[in-house]
């Protein structure tokens, strides 16, 4: 399945969770997704995104870790059936908005955590989710002189 789409299912999900282990599952999703999408442009993405493809792999995978998640199905994992990444520019603002919204999420979370340790995961989640955000701007940007700069390449 396509980057974007895989990107929407998870916006819905996450706007649709309520309950405190449920919009944790769904954030543990979205790092998942943003994992998956690192690794997918640290090994066929463009040149100029590899190192900070890398980074979203590796922040994603921490924001992954410091969650418990114990009740999702391997056959509800999203970030699984990415198959496509077909615009890297589309895909990168979405995850964008994806991740603020992860952030909004574990903010709510956290103001209502039962107990201590879910607020301190969260918190480090949140971390985790605007690092993440960070190196996609930054590959966002990389995007853009990449592109300013063709049509220099193309007149010289």
């Amino acid at each position: 399945m396509d980057a974007v789409r895989l990107i929407r299912a998870s916006r819905r999900a996450l706007a649709g969770s309520g309950e405190i282990s449920v919009a944790l599952a769904e954030v543990w999703q979205a790092q998942a997704l943003a994992q998956a999408i690192g690794s997918r442009l640290a090994v066929h993405g463009p040149p100029e995104l590899r190192s900070e493809a890398v980074g979203l792999m590796e922040l994603a995978g921490r924001g992954c870790g410091v969650l418990n998640v114990l009740d999702l199905d391997p056959g509800e994992l999203r970030a699984a059936r990415l198959t496509r990444l077909d615009d890297a520019r589309q895909t990168l603002r979405c995850l964008d908005v994806l991740l603020g919204e992860a952030g909004i999420a574990l903010v709510a979370v956290a103001s209502a955590a039962p107990d201590e340790t879910t607020y301190w995961q969260c918190m480090e989640a949140i971390d985790a989710a605007d690092e993440s955000r960070d190196r996609v701007r930054e590959m966002l940007r990389k995007l853009a002189a990449r592109e300013a700069a063709l049509p220099e390449r193309e007149a010289g």
